[in-house]
């Protein structure tokens, strides 16, 4: 009979057979969706750093250069915000384009990207400071400095280098010299190294924008055609206003040597 117990007994298994089919195979299809993994796309390669720059003890070790011996700069002594080193852009200038922060003792080379490569510096004293624009003319490795008249006036021991002091480590024009003209015609203003790496963010110089030798021998090693150059009291919009010709500080060179290289 279909209704008797052995028959119901066998549709009930059969029922409870094809139910836990289905919820094993929906157990399953759940498995597969919730443990699947996804692998991660592989991490974006830094940029490549600088070849010019590596760590700051590197940076500022002692080397020979065209001959002549440059001792290390004591880095632990150095203050960090002085140290070579590339930031983003706060100047606006077009690359290849020098400014100079009076306030701050930076000067800046700028890059492409919004970048520029910040140096420190030290400036002219109280009574020899100056701001205005100029441009890179020329450019000399290991120069010979001769103090202008002016200078020899204010200090009659330097008469003896009225016709140039040789280069040196201990040059006050240091390893390089940047000629700064101004309407074709030397302002007597330059761009230079100086062994005294302690002044760097200070206001100690005749005027002109002094930089750690190794410093100056890297930002010469870029600057390879004209240049222009803007010396301001500070990179708000008032200074650049400001920076417009203030010319007050004593010339330091009395002039270019004849073997400059003369950049166009």
């Amino acid at each position: 009979m279909s209704d008797s117990p052995l028959f119901s007994e066998r549709l009930n298994r059969r029922a409870f057979l094809g139910a836990s089919a289905l919820g094993a195979a929906s157990v399953a299809l759940s498995a597969c969706t919730t443990t699947e993994v996804v692998t991660p796309p592989p991490p974006v390669a830094a940029p490549p750093p600088d070849t010019a720059f590596g760590d700051t003890a590197t940076m500022y070790a002692a080397r020979t250069d065209e001959g002549y011996q440059l001792p290390a700069i004591p880095v632990a002594k150095l203050d960090p915000k002085f140290v070579r080193q590339i930031v983003a852009d706060p100047t606006g200038e077009k690359p290849g384009t020098i400014v100079v922060d009076v306030s701050e003792h930076f000067l800046y080379l700028v890059r492409d990207g919004g970048k520029a490569i910040r140096y420190g510096v030290s400036l002219g004293k109280a009574g020899f400071g100056w701001t205005g624009s100029a441009v890179v003319q020329a450019r000399k490795k290991w120069p010979v400095w001769t103090p202008p008249p002016e200078m020899i006036q204010r200090r009659p021991e330097l008469a003896k280098f009225k016709d140039g002091m040789p280069p040196g480590p201990q040059s006050p024009l240091g390893a390089r010299a940047l000629y700064l003209f101004r309407d074709g015609k030397d302002t007597m203003y330059r761009l230079h190294g100086t062994p005294e790496w302690d002044s760097i963010g200070k206001n100690a110089s005749s005027g002109c924008v002094r930089f750690m030798n190794q410093d100056i021998i890297d930002l010469y090693s870029r600057v390879n055609g004209p240049a222009p150059v803007f010396v301001r009291p500070n990179l708000s919009a008032a200074g650049k206003i400001m920076a417009v010709a203030s010319r007050t500080a004593e010339p330091i060179d009395a002039g270019v040597p004849k073997d400059a290289e003369f950049l166009k």
